[in-house]
C-alpha cells in the first residue's frame, strides 16, 4: 500500500557549509533504512558529492566486508534543469518511502526547487550567529531579531503557498526543522543568546528546533567505510562518546517525527538499549 502513495521528501538544505549538513543527512538516511524503511537519496552537489561518496564508501564496504547493512538507493544530480530533477527523482523513488534530498551549502537554484516541495525541511546550524545570519539578522545590542534573510523569506512564502494547497492535493503541511549541531563548543552567554533569538524567529516564521549531532571525530573516521553509528557489530568498540552520539542520533530522529510506514520497527534504531 506504501508503494502507491508518494514518498515523503525530506530535504537537508543551508546555503551554508560546515553545517555537519550532509553527516546529518547520511545518519538519518540509514537510521531510517535500519527501521525497514525504503529510502531514496539525490545528491545534489556534483562538485563535493559528500552524501553520494559516503553511500558509495558504504556499498564499498558492504561488498567488500560480505556483509549486510542497510542503505538507500542514491544518485547523484549534475544536471540544471528542475524539471529533469524531478523526472529521474520520481523514477529513483518509486515504490520508496522516502526520498532524501543532500543540497550544496550555497546558493543554488535545484536546492531552492526542492526546499519549496519538502514535506519536511532540514536546516542543520552551527550554534553561531555566523550561521543564524542565514536565517535571521540580530540587533548588534539586544541580540532581538531585526529581520527575517532572504532564505528564512523564501521558505517562509512557500509554506503559506504549500498550505493553501494543502487540502486540495492532500498533502502535509511542510514541517520546518532547525537543527543546532556542535553545540557543546558554545560559550554560556552566546548560547543564552542563540536560544533566544531562535525561539524568537522560530514563532514568527513556524519552524521547530531540534538538537542535532555533536562534532566529533568519529563522523570525519566513519566517513571512507560509510559506516554510520546505527552499524552496531561492525565498529569495533566503542568509548562513551560515540555511545553518547548515537543516542544524540537517535533524540534527532525522533525530534524530526517523520512518517514511518506500516511495517516499520523503530526498535531497531531507536529504542534498541546498548
Amino acid at each position: 500500500m506504501t508503494a502507491t502513495k508518494s514518498p515523503h521528501r525530506i530535504v537537508f538544505a543551508n546555503e551554508k557549509g560546515g553545517t555537519g549538513k550532509s553527516t546529518t543527512a547520511v545518519h538519518v538516511a540509514i537510521a531510517l533504512a535500519y527501521q525497514g524503511a525504503r529510502v531514496a537519496a539525490v545528491d545534489l552537489d556534483p562538485r563535493q558529492r559528500t552524501f553520494h561518496r559516503y553511500l558509495e564508501n558504504r556499498a564499498e564496504t558492504i561488498k567488500r566486508r560480505g556483509i549486510e547493512l542497510p542503505t538507500a538507493d542514491f544518485v547523484v544530480f549534475d544536471g540544471t534543469d528542475p524539471a529533469e530533477l524531478d523526472r529521474i527523482s520520481a523514477d529513483l523513488s518509486a515504490g520508496h518511502d522516502f526520498l532524501i534530498f543532500d543540497t550544496p551549502g550555497r546558493d543554488d537554484p535545484l536546492a531552492r526547487h526542492v526546499a519549496t516541495g519538502a514535506d519536511t525541511l532540514v536546516t542543520p546550524l552551527n550554534d553561531s550567529f555566523v550561521d543564524f545570519d542565514l536565517i535571521g539578522q540580530v540587533d548588534a545590542e539586544t541580540f532581538k531579531v531585526r529581520k527575517l534573510s532572504f532564505y528564512a523569506e523564501l521558505i517562509w512564502e512557500a509554506r503559506k503557498k504549500r498550505a493553501m494547497a494543502t487540502i486540495q492535493e492532500k498533502r502535509r503541511e511542510m514541517d520546518w526543522v532547525v537543527v543546532r549541531n556542535r553545540t557543546q563548543h558554545v560559550e554560556a552567554r552566546n548560547m543564552r543568546r542563540l536560544d533566544q533569538a531562535l525561539t524568537e524567529l522560530s514563532k514568527r516564521v513556524g519552524f521547530r528546533i531540534a538538537n542535532g549531532l555533536s562534532e566529533r571525530v568519529i563522523y570525519r573516521e566513519l566517513f571512507p567505510s560509510g559506516l554510520t553509528l546505527l552499524d552496531k557489530g561492525h565498529l569495533g568498540e566503542l568509548g562513551t562518546s560515540h555511545l553518547v552520539a548515537r543516542q544524540e542520533l537517535r533524540a534527532l530522529l525522533a525530534n524530526l517525527n517523520l512518517p514511518l510506514p506500516a511495517r516499520a520497527a523503530p526498535e531497531l534504531a531507536l529504542a534498541r538499549p546498548e
